[in-house]
């Protein structure tokens, strides 16, 4: 369970990896949320290549991120997610909230 945050110009995009649960979320969404906060993106890419495992916390993830970005314009997107964490996201309304893609 980690998360890289590269920044490039105004687009900061967290390389997740391994299990998203209840405890490595409540780490990703500090270290996301603090390069946010220091580097105002106007976009934020959620990177879940090597993401393994997600439950409930990976939604909650997402949709914090979301109401994080929203009052500085920012945009999100969901990038890299196995087809089976894709449709999970796509049944709870993520695609609502997110650009998606594979």
């Amino acid at each position: 369970m980690s998360v890289k945050i590269v920044v490039n110009g105004e687009v900061l995009t967290a390389f997740l990896d391994g299990e998203i649960d209840h405890h490595s979320a409540s780490v990703m969404r500090s270290e996301i949320d603090s390069a946010v906060e220091k580097n105002m993106p106007t976009m934020l890419i959620l990177d879940f290549r090597d993401v393994t495992f997600m439950d409930s916390s990976g939604i909650g993830l997402v949709m914090g991120r979301y109401k994080v970005l929203k009052p500085i314009g920012g945009e999100l997107h969901i990038t890299n997610a196995s087809p089976h964490i894709h449709k999970v996201m796509k049944l709870a309304g993520l695609d609502r909230l997110a650009k998606m893609d594979r």
